[in-house]
């Protein structure tokens, strides 16, 4: 299964991704609240993928993707919004994200998308 990194300003919201991606057999290995934290546990964990927000404070989730694609270009990631994002997650399609998954989460979408990244 998967090692993880789980990145959402929203604590609730990561300890919902926790427990879908847990049941499932996946191991998330780190949390970070924004995209500057997402590089920096990226650097140090180098996870399987990482479930990316897309709006956060300090650094938003499409930069640090451009961030963390450009140092490590195999780096998977998925990226999470709320609705009515959809220009936001085309740009991040196009930034290399392997897919999206829409707030608030469903558990059998999350994780399609997350064995599809990974599969």
């Amino acid at each position: 299964m998967a090692k993880i990194l789980v990145v959402d300003d929203t604590m609730f919201m990561r300890m919902m991704l926790k427990e879908i991606l847990s049941k499932e057999g996946h191991e998330v290995i780190g949390e970070a609240g924004n995209g500057m934290e997402a590089v920096d546990k990226y650097k140090q964990l180098r996870p399987d993928l990482v479930t990316m927000d897309i709006t956060m404070p300090e650094m938003e989730g499409i930069e640090a993707l451009k961030i963390i694609r450009g140092q490590f270009p195999l780096a998977k990631v998925i990226m999470c919004s709320a609705m009515g994002q959809q220009q936001k997650v085309v740009e991040a399609i196009q930034c290399g994200a392997r897919d999206f998954i829409v707030k608030p989460f469903q558990a059998e979408r999350v994780i399609e998308a997350v064995n599809r990244a990974v599969g």
